[in-house]
């Protein structure tokens, strides 16, 4: 059994897409999943599984639309998977603030022409590092007006995006690791 970090895309923001934790925490406990933990209220959940992956992804969005009536995207990383991410850190130099560091973590890699779009833009101060299934991005001046954000949607990506800021992040590498 590993374990292994999921984060939800799209549920409780405003009021749309409500889901409780606690709810959440019990349904994936009856699911099979062992030591569930929430972080925050916007969907990071700690568990340990017999699956992984997209196995994983694909069965959690199944039970979670079957029980609680919303339809989030999935997206799972493994404790050693999100470590890395911390390990890479292209922008710890710079990113003094970490709520305007975000990683967002994709579905899949991007395609490649999809890659370069992504980096070409001078989208100065902010600063794009793309690694995988991740991308770092960096918005010294805000997130709300930011022109690299409208870059980093599902439909100019071309896969499943979610994004943390980098606070989140290393909390949930510590719960991950308790």
């Amino acid at each position: 059994m590993a374990r292994q970090v999921v984060l939800l895309r799209g549920i409780n923001v405003g009021s749309h897409n409500r889901v409780g934790m606690a709810p959440l925490r019990e349904l994936l406990a009856r699911e099979g999943h062992e030591d569930v933990r929430t972080l925050l209220q916007s969907g990071n959940v700690v568990l340990t599984s017999k699956e992984t992956g997209a196995k994983l992804e694909r069965s959690l969005e199944r039970a979670i639309a079957g029980a609680l009536g919303v339809e989030p995207r999935v997206v799972v990383r493994t404790v050693d998977e999100l470590a890395a991410v911390v390990e890479r850190d292209p922008f710890g130099a710079v990113a003094d603030r970490p709520k305007l560091y975000q990683v967002s973590f994709l579905s899949e890699p991007l395609a490649p022409e999809v890659r370069r779009e992504l980096e070409a833009p001078d989208v100065e101060p902010e600063q794009v590092a793309v690694h995988g299934r991740e991308i770092y991005a960096w918005h010294p001046n805000g997130i709300q007006r930011s022109p690299l954000v409208k870059l980093l949607t599902d439909r100019k990506l071309g896969v499943a995006a979610t994004a943390r800021n980098w606070n989140t992040i290393t909390k949930l590498l510590e719960l991950a690791r308790e």
